[in-house]
């Protein structure tokens, strides 16, 4: 095995991506192996742990922008990326730079070499290493006052699930990734609750009462306090707010005295479910933890969060959103949001791409249920080994009841986007792209190629 260090970012970059994609076995031998070489580097870093099936990445970034404002320095660690791999580790919302990635993938790899060749855990998965070069980065080269810390898939068996956080954060419990985590919600909740370490608070946000019962008795065996969503904390919309500007809510929780009022320049009705999930979560750093952060700063950091690829508005002539609306509760939150901003309009266009492990007659059942009626789909896929063929799609959207005349398979999506974006007298249409991340990751560097060409 050539033990030569990397002499190029590429270089250490092409290595992590050529490591197991999942390990020899699960469980955290091989993470807690590498961490005890290394001296625990993240027994000295403070974390607030955020899993859930979706809202991760805006509830982070809800917690990011939060802290910033208030002055904190703040490491990230999210998955997956949109343009650039290094977005996946930020400190104060820059990415790691080469050389650092460079340097501890360096630093790293012998150890990785050791425990795939001198010991019984077998290699460790790319997903693993990342984490530990994070970790390593907070610990020993920018050392944040805090980290949000995103868990990958799960959380009890998951490669972040080796920190012991100020503050656990379950988001909601979904069906996603049912080959890996259990069909059951029960099952899954507790997948999300072995994030939870003895006597670290809980935030929980919606889920339903079976998933919720699992989580509280893994609380109650830790001996940890759970804040849930409608229950400790509370949040009502402004229902004459919505529209593309964002949207206004109403927040209060135990530990506040008067209820306040925010904005959101995120869309959706779920957003505001994930900032509510946030500001519990504040609420904690700031009650147990000293964190000082004052109203305002609290008020300017929600409305300042952006994230990118979550009903993202990428251009105004045609009106083109971008959402990663990947499974069938990421579908549902999507078709309830256009239903609300744009009523029920056959202008609306929605181009769909996902990968072919996900439920795809579900998504198309929720997206005919909730989403606007008489809207035209075109269902396409795109350059990624896991990616759904586009028969498959549509085949998968007819069987939910979607007219044939309102589904049309698309091989390739992107002359027909640029034809779209063309077309930009015709304001009245709405373009809604969605599905896979890794999709609309594709999109976004189309369009972003398109608009500069265009000197917008």
């Amino acid at each position: 095995m050539n033990s030569l260090p990397f002499a190029a970012y590429d270089e250490a970059l092409d290595w992590v991506h050529g490591l197991l994609r999942f390990g020899q076995k699960p469980g955290l031998e091989r993470m807690q192996w590498m961490l005890k070489e290394l001296n625990h580097p993240e027994r000295n870093v403070p974390f607030v742990h955020v899993a859930g099936t979706n809202g991760k990445g805006s509830t982070c970034a809800f917690l990011t922008q939060m802290l910033l404002e208030a002055g904190y320095s703040v490491g990230s660690f999210t998955s997956p990326y949109l343009d650039n791999f290094r977005e996946r580790i930020c400190y104060n919302q820059q990415m790691i730079s080469e050389q650092e990635f460079l340097q501890l993938a360096n630093q790293v790899k012998p150890l990785v070499d050791r425990c795939a060749d001198s010991t019984s855990y077998g290699p460790p998965t790319e997903f693993e290493v990342v984490t530990l070069i994070a970790i390593l980065y907070f610990a020993t080269v920018k050392r944040p006052a805090v980290v949000i810390w995103e868990a990958g898939l799960g959380g009890r068996l998951d490669s972040t699930n080796v920190v012991h956080p100020l503050v656990s954060v379950i988001t909601n419990v979904g069906t996603d990734h049912a080959d890996v985590l259990g069909h059951a919600e029960e099952q899954i909740a507790g997948e999300k609750a072995g994030i939870i370490k003895p006597g670290v608070p809980v935030v929980v946000g919606e889920t339903s009462e079976s998933a919720y019962a699992v989580i509280e008795a893994a609380a109650r065996a830790r001996r940890s306090s759970v804040y849930r969503f409608g229950k400790q904390f509370r949040m009502r919309i402004e229902e004459s707010s919505r529209g593309l500007e964002g949207l206004r809510f109403r927040y209060n929780s135990l530990y506040r005295r008067h209820e306040a009022e925010y904005e959101l320049s995120m869309l959706g009705d779920h957003q505001a479910a994930n900032a509510a999930v946030a500001l519990m979560t504040i609420d904690l750093l700031k009650e147990f933890y000293a964190f000082l952060l004052e109203e305002e700063e609290i008020a300017r950091g929600l409305q300042r969060t952006h994230w990118p690829g979550r009903l993202e508005i990428v251009a105004r002539r045609p009106l083109l959103i971008l959402d990663g609306a990947h499974n069938t509760e990421g579908m549902e939150a999507l078709a309830k949001s256009i239903t609300q901003l744009f009523g029920d309009r056959s202008s609306i266009r929605i181009l769909i791409a996902t990968l072919a492990d996900k439920p795809l007659q579900e998504m198309g059942s929720v997206l005919r249920h909730y989403g606007p009626q008489h809207a035209h789909l075109y269902l396409t896929t795109f350059d990624f080994p896991r990616a759904a063929a586009c028969d498959q799609i549509a085949e998968a959207y007819r069987a939910a009841d979607w007219p044939s005349n309102q589904v049309t398979a698309i091989h390739d999506w992107r002359p027909l986007l640029m034809k779209w974006l063309r077309e930009a007298e015709e304001q009245d249409h709405i373009v809604v792209v969605c599905g896979s991340l890794y999709f609309i990751s594709q999109v976004r560097t189309v369009i972003s190629t398109f608009l500069d060409e265009a000197g917008e």
